[in-house]
C-alpha cells in the first residue's frame, strides 16, 4: 500500500485525545496537601482540551474516557466524546482512531495525550503543521523517551505503540521524528518532578486553581 502523500499546513485535522480520569489516574502525582489527585487530574485534563479546543474546530476534538467529569468538560468545550473501552492507552486511542476513521474516511488524524496543563493552542497548531509535512510524524515528549503526539494523514494507517519508549517505536514503525522547540506541548505531567516542570512553563486556569487549594489548606506562619 503507497503511503498518503504529504500535504501541506492547513489541514483540517481530527484530535484524538484520550483521557483516563477517575480514581486511578495518575497514580504516580504526589499532589501537596489539601488537593486531591484525582482532581488535580481533571484540571490537567481540562486546561489541555481547553488549550486544544482553543487550537482547532472543537468538534474535530475526539476525547476517549468513560470518566464523567471528563466527559463533562469535554462535552462543555464542543468536544466529541468517544467511551473508553479499557485494555490501556493504546485501546483507547483505537476507540478515538476508529471513530474518526469511520466518520471521516482518509481524514488526517493526530492523536495528543491529555496530561499537557502547559499546552496552549499556538503549540498544537504549530505541531500539526510541521507534521503536515509527512504522512506518519511522531513528537517525542521532554525526555525524548515517550510520545506526545502522534499523527498520520491516513487515520487508518496510524496504529499506537505507547508505553515504554515508545518514540523510538513509533519511529521504527514509519512515524518522522519532529523533536519540536515546543516544550509545552512536550511536557506531560505523569509525576511529580513532570509537574514542576509544567509549573516552570507556565500552568493553564485549572491546573492552578486546583493547586491553590493547597496554599489554602497550608498553616500560616507563626
Amino acid at each position: 500500500m503507497t503511503s498518503p502523500s504529504p500535504r501541506p499546513p492547513g489541514l483540517r485535522w481530527y484530535l484524538v485525545v484520550p483521557v483516563k480520569g477517575g480514581a486511578g489516574a495518575k497514580s504516580r502525582l504526589h499532589p501537596p496537601a489539601g488537593v486531591g489527585r484525582e482532581d488535580l487530574a481533571l484540571a490537567l485534563a481540562t486546561d489541555c482540551l481547553s488549550a486544544c479546543c482553543a487550537g482547532m474546530p472543537p468538534a474535530r476534538v475526539v476525547v476517549v474516557s468513560s470518566d464523567p467529569r471528563v466527559s463533562e468538560v469535554a462535552l462543555g468545550l464542543g468536544a466529541h466524546v468517544v467511551a473508553d473501552p479499557g485494555g490501556g492507552l493504546d485501546a483507547a486511542v483505537v476507540a478515538g482512531r476508529d471513530h474518526v476513521a469511520a466518520s471521516a474516511p482518509g481524514d488526517p488524524l493526530a492523536v495528543l495525550l491529555g496530561d499537557l496543563p502547559s499546552l496552549r493552542p499556538e503549540d498544537l497548531v504549530a505541531a500539526l503543521d510541521a507534521a503536515a509535512a509527512h504522512a506518519m510524524a511522531v513528537v517525542p515528549d521532554a525526555s525524548g523517551e515517550g510520545t506526545t503526539l502522534l499523527t498520520a494523514l491516513d487515520a487508518t494507517a496510524l496504529h499506537p505503540r505507547f508505553g515504554t519508549g515508545s518514540a523510538a517505536a513509533h519511529a521504527g514503525a514509519g512515524h518522522v521524528r519532529l523533536d519540536l522547540d515546543l516544550p509545552r506541548l512536550r511536557t506531560d505531567v505523569d509525576d511529580d518532578r513532570a509537574l514542576t516542570a509544567a509549573t516552570g512553563l507556565g500552568l493553564g486556569p485549572a491546573t492552578r486553581a486546583a493547586l491553590s487549594a493547597a496554599r489554602r489548606e497550608a498553616p500560616a506562619p507563626r
